[in-house]
């Protein structure tokens, strides 16, 4: 039997945990609860084709909106494989986000992979295609800022909110298309930014990689649509998360008074969108650019 767990630093080569850590088994009678929404009773065989035992896996998931956007799609029925990019990541969320996800009663773990590696992610997109027997939707969600002006940004910044936040949509994407083309579909989704599509003073390595995102989307989309995989992209504005804790109040109050529902988003907000995206509502969308602001741009 595959691994419960799959321990993978950027050369593939870290050893697997002991049993237990980050995993779950299915519980399949957790699915009658009436608690738990978008369920798809599994009592006949041609019900097979619900979300039930099919696949997310989402990059950067043990934190934030990547956290969020596990749980909401555990909520809806997926096997959760959580992205970690450390063991300390999966010690200091991704352990808490998987348990959470198999509260709904669907198998959940954590793969260790710092998606900036090509080959490595590879090795995470063959660990979790053994460990769930699919991989139906994948979530680009890895990101990081490293902020500053033009005229002080070094040429480290720029590149490694590059590698992280662009180079690692390409590599998940060039490995688990090729899972999800030989499945015969799939869907992708991207996390861009408003900043990837009107810009951000201070965030020129951070809009350029946002944006970047958009054309990969439009052009896999392209790509792919043949072989029935949809590519979507969405473009959060402000939303509450640690990364825009760190921001200061004049910057905060500044965003307030450009958004028109007068609040910041919230991650659930976000994670709705997701949901919609990785379901069966959205067979029939593919290569758009969802702007989740509250009304901050338009």
């Amino acid at each position: 039997m595959p691994p419960v767990w799959s321990g993978l630093n950027s050369y593939g080569t870290a050893p697997l945990p002991p049993d237990g850590v980050c995993s779950g088994w299915f519980e399949r009678m957790k699915l009658n609860r009436p608690d738990a929404p978008g369920r798809v009773l599994y009592n006949q065989p041609d019900e097979r084709e619900s979300t039930l035992a099919k696949t997310a896996l989402i990059t950067g998931a043990s934190q934030g909106l990547g956290a969020e956007m596990a749980r909401r799609l555990a909520s809806d029925g997926f096997q959760i494989a959580v992205n970690c990019r450390s063991q300390a990541e999966v010690e200091n969320g991704g352990n808490a986000v998987a348990a959470a996800c198999r509260a709904y009663g669907v198998e959940a773990a954590c793969f260790i992979c710092d998606v900036t590696g090509f080959e490595a992610c590879g090795e995470m997109v063959k660990a979790v295609k053994e460990r769930f027997g699919s991989i139906d939707v994948l979530v680009n969600n890895a990101g990081i800022t490293r902020d500053g002006l033009l005229a002080r940004m070094s040429e480290e910044q720029f590149d490694s909110v590059i590698e992280v936040n662009l180079k690692s949509v390409f590599n998940m994407m060039r490995h688990v298309s090729g899972v999800m083309i030989r499945q015969r579909g799939g869907k992708i989704i991207n996390v861009s930014s408003v900043a990837g599509l009107y810009g951000n003073a201070g965030q020129m390595n951070y809009s350029a990689s946002k944006a970047g995102i958009v054309g990969m989307t439009l052009t896999g989309a392209k790509e792919l649509g043949g072989r029935g995989i949809t590519v979507n992209a969405i473009a959060p504005g402000f939303i509450e998360t640690k990364m825009t804790e760190v921001l200061p109040e004049k910057v905060k109050e500044a965003a307030l008074g450009n958004i028109a529902l007068g609040r910041f988003g919230k991650p659930e907000e976000v994670a709705s969108v997701v949901s919609f995206l990785a379901s069966k509502d959205a067979d029939y969308v593919s290569g758009q650019v969802i702007v989740i602001d509250g009304g901050m741009v338009m």
